[in-house]
């Protein structure tokens, strides 16, 4: 996003928020209580500034707050615990781009051009990156957004009560009547999509879960059922507890408060416990275990010797031809070969059905019938032969041409007389009835 436009957003926000605060406060609740300061009022509405003044407290700290860059020069200490590397090469994980290595849960970012650390996700309404040191106090802005939403809500909802059991003296008026409707249109939709947004991240922060974590876990989980991964433990799941004094700081009666997140970022707590480790599924080509009993995966992360090499799956064709070799069975007393096949035989039928087996070779098979096999990158890649295909090469088999074609032209009959075709048709039914 350019600058210019991240800078609006950020402004329209402002706007938003302020809209919603304060003309209720100035043209629906100050005249509901006759514009005259009371301690009534006071009750009623500084709860209500004490949870903006936080909103908006936090709003402006996720904005200015760096999330947290890797340092120039960085290296993974390769003998500690915690270090992540890749599933494939079991070297550090590099970042391209910066042309540094990746400390643990960073990722490059392409709106900010840069690795960040425990990166979360990008967010336009803040034109900053969520990630370490950012991440708590976006937490926090969704909390404060909820609590304030829906205190905003109660508080025009009660005076629309009000006025519907009151006398004609306490209807509201038109300006009155229009803020109503404008706070209603502004405020719903917001408490919907932030606190939908904000259950979300609740639930992340209670495992210690980012959002592109969460994406991974997915596809892994994906991966699991159909038996091409197996089972790891998320090693950063501390317990709901310790995750949120990870984030939101060590003292739970301060959780609300905006403070610095803890740590630096490079190095993060991992959960030793041996109770926590989930038991890794082994599925094999051949088997059709009931995907009820999988249980769902947690993560995708490998860490230190532990699953850095994996066993190999087979290709995409192999697998193809396994799921072909079972769903289509040939029937007792038919024929493999179709009949327009220049070596179909009548006689050649089916007395028992073959049995594969993995050993078999796929090629060898396929050569049976006429296809072309290519080798690639994953395996062997097998074409079959089209009709046409195998009518050229039964043409060739005879000594013709396969693209020249041979015209029939019948022959007269010489024992038949020539005449009779110029005899018209109703003369010799006559002649035959007679």
């Amino acid at each position: 996003m350019h600058p210019f436009l991240g800078r609006l957003v950020v402004n329209l926000v402002l706007c938003l928020i302020s809209f919603i605060a304060y003309s209720s406060q100035i043209f629906i609740i100050w005249p509901w209580y006759g514009s005259v300061l009371t301690v009534e009022l006071i009750k009623l509405l500084l709860p209500f500034n004490v949870l903006v003044g936080f909103l908006l407290w936090n709003y402006f700290l996720c904005v200015f707050t760096d999330p947290g860059g890797v340092p120039n020069g960085w290296k993974p200490d390769t003998h500690a615990e915690g270090y992540e590397v890749k599933k494939l090469t079991g070297a550090p994980r590099f970042c391209r781009m910066c042309n540094n290595y990746k400390p643990p849960r960073a990722h490059h970012c392409r709106q900010c051009n840069r690795c960040v650390l425990r990166m979360d996700h990008h967010c336009p309404w803040i034109n900053n990156c969520v990630g370490h040191f950012n991440y708590g106090y976006f937490i926090r802005f969704l909390f404060f957004v909820d609590l304030a939403c829906s205190y905003h809500i109660a508080m025009v909802t009660r005076r629309v009560f009000y006025s519907m059991n009151g006398t004609y003296w306490d209807e509201p008026s038109t300006v009155e009547l229009v803020m109503i409707i404008m706070n209603y249109v502004t405020c719903v939709p917001v408490l919907l999509a932030v606190g939908g947004f904000s259950l979300y991240h609740f639930y992340s922060l209670m495992g210690n879960t980012t959002t592109i974590e969460g994406w991974e876990k997915d596809k892994i989980s994906v991966l699991v059922k159909k038996g091409r991964a197996h089972q790891v433990k998320f090693a950063y799941d501390l317990g709901p507890k310790r995750n949120f004094q990870s984030i939101l700081g060590p003292n739970p009666w301060l959780w609300c408060w905006p403070s610095k997140a803890p740590g630096t970022g490079l190095h993060f707590e991992l959960s030793n416990s041996e109770e926590e480790f989930l038991p890794t599924v082994e599925m094999s080509d051949e088997s059709s275990a009931d995907e009820s009993h999988i249980p769902s995966a947690t993560s995708p992360w490998t860490f230190e010797d532990g699953s850095l090499n994996p066993a190999l799956q087979p290709s995409n064709t192999a697998l193809r031809s396994a799921n072909m070799r079972y769903r289509h069975q040939p029937i007792l007393g038919s024929s493999l070969l179709p009949p327009y096949h220049p070596d179909y035989k009548e006689d050649d039928q089916l007395d028992e059905i073959p049995q594969y087996s993995d050993d078999d070779s796929y090629d060898d098979q396929k050569m049976e019938l006429g296809a072309h096999i290519r080798q690639g990158l994953e395996g062997y890649e097998v074409r079959t032969e089209t009709r046409e295909e195998m009518l050229q090469k039964y043409l060739q088999s005879l000594g013709e041409q396969p693209d020249r074609y041979l015209q029939y032209i019948p022959q007269d009959d010489q024992d038949s007389d020539s005449n009779e075709d110029n005899i018209p048709l109703a003369y010799t039914m006559d002649k035959k009835t007679l």
